[in-house]
């Protein structure tokens, strides 16, 4: 797949603006570009030392096109480790399309999304690890996802990896050593130190990998149900957490009838906040009662389940409903909070009732104001805490990427097998041929073992210019 012809693209966002950049990489970009731009003093393209900015004309067939900076990147010292360009024009969209339209008539071709990074990949520059990271710091919407982004884009990945990776290789090159001296029944590698490394790499492997959940959760966001029975203030409470009326305000029964979903940034971890159509049982709107299945379907999805009363609802009834919504959840992985709204208007003795009664829960119980915006500071850490945030440390190494997971459990199930032959007498041979695997697959992460279907299927979702 190594390619290197020359390709362009816009890499900054599409439309107008103030500026935009045309990034240019392959074999020849410079030649390719040089009758098209005229600099000052009649100095050429060529002549520009790596790394430099100068000004310059962007000529259409003669007539200046637009006013430009333009830097040059020789190789290997460039993104792409290729020849490479960076021209910063005005922001206007025709002149972004004219300039791609004259690069192009040149013989330099629109770039696929994500090949200026496939490419860097692909000349050694980065491995697949920190490639991949160069998207997730793109789309990174919070400190959290970008502070993951950035600890894999550094190479924190790709360095344990390798690790674990550079020790399963010295033990394999022992047992297939003993391969070769079969005849002379010569053993090499000890296997009870090989059996103690591998089930310890095998816990590492799954430790890593069990990362995956708290990992996607930072990086596309906390899913939080509002969830209740109608006119409790899912709403509201919704429109006080994101600061603006969002959602419909009624005290008509059945006004949410479908979810709504919107984004919020506590501390700088993302929660994506859904307020679903009020729970009852019975019905007579076709459209609320789809809603409310609706609002069942979000509820399972959820991390984390605030279920919201009124003040003035029976304890009883506030008791049964914890306990059915609580049957739904899946403990492991899923956290409910009961919340008790519009506090501000229950009576003192109310209040002692039920303070008292909802001691004796199992799950957090907090008492709110959703309109005057009480006690939402302490929902919020609340928040925090059931999404063990709180114990997430900055040098915490954790999994964002799907595929990765995928890559840790396949060579975790290779060192199981291991540690299980090994306890067995396993022949070297059959050992030899796990450990391998197990290589193979911890290979895949970093791009030591790739395909051109595995590329593919990383960088078509990369932006088009990066």
């Amino acid at each position: 797949m190594l390619h290197e012809d020359p390709i362009c693209a816009v890499s900054t966002p599409p439309g107008r603006g103030a500026i935009a950049m045309i990034r240019v990489s392959g074999s020849g970009a410079v030649a390719l570009c040089e009758p098209l731009l005229r600099f000052p003093r009649r100095r050429r393209l060529s002549s520009l030392a790596p790394n430099e900015t100068r000004f310059a004309r962007f000529l259409d067939h003669g007539e200046v096109l637009d006013e430009v900076m333009v830097t040059v990147y020789h190789p290997p010292h460039s993104y792409t480790g290729e020849e490479m360009l960076e021209i910063t024009c005005h922001g206007s969209t025709y002149i972004q399309r004219r300039m791609l339209e004259l690069l192009t008539a040149r013989g330099i071709r629109p770039a696929r999304p994500g090949e200026f990074t496939e490419r860097a990949f692909l000349n050694g520059r980065m491995d697949l690890a920190r490639a991949e990271a160069v998207a997730d710091v793109i789309a990174a919407e919070s400190a959290a996802a970008h502070r993951l982004a950035m600890a894999q884009l550094s190479g924190r990945l790709s360095l344990r990896i390798r690790d674990l990776r550079t020790q399963l290789l010295h033990f394999a090159s022992l047992i297939e050593l003993e391969l070769d001296f079969g005849e002379e029944d010569v053993e090499f590698a000890d296997r009870d130190e090989l059996a103690r490394l591998a089930g310890d790499l095998s816990a590492t492997l799954h430790r890593l990998a069990d990362t995956f959940r708290e990992g996607k959760l930072l990086k596309d966001g906390i899913p939080v149900a509002i969830a209740g029975p109608p006119n409790t203030g899912k709403s509201t409470l919704l429109n006080a957490l994101l600061q603006e009326e969002r959602a419909i305000v009624s005290e008509i029964p059945g006004t949410t009838r479908d979810f709504i979903e919107d984004r919020v940034t506590l501390d700088g971890y993302l929660f994506r906040f859904v307020d679903t159509a009020g729970l009852r049982e019975h019905t007579s709107d076709t459209i609320e009662r789809i809603g409310i299945e609706r609002s069942y379907q979000k509820i399972r999805e959820a991390a984390i389940i605030l279920l919201l009363n009124e003040g003035n609802d029976d304890l009883e009834t506030i008791r049964t409903r914890t306990r059915e919504v609580a049957k739904m959840l899946d403990k492991e992985h899923q956290h409910l909070v009961v919340v008790i709204n519009k506090w501000d208007i229950v009576p003192a003795e109310k209040r002692q009732e039920l303070e008292k009664g909802l001691s004796r829960e199992d799950v957090p119980v907090l008492f709110i104001s959703a309109l005057k915006e009480e006690n939402l500071d302490r929902l919020k850490e609340t928040l925090k805490e059931q999404a063990g945030l709180q114990s997430l440390g900055e040098g915490d190494l954790l999994i964002t990427n799907l595929r990765h997971q995928q890559a840790l459990l396949q060579a975790a199930e290779d060192i199981d097998r291991v540690v299980a032959g090994l306890h067995v007498g396993l022949s070297s041979d059959l050992v030899a041929l796990d450990l391998r695997q197990a290589i193979h697959h911890l290979g895949e992460i970093t791009g030591e073992i790739t395909t051109d279907e595995i590329l593919g299927n990383i960088f078509k979702n990369f932006c088009i210019g990066k």
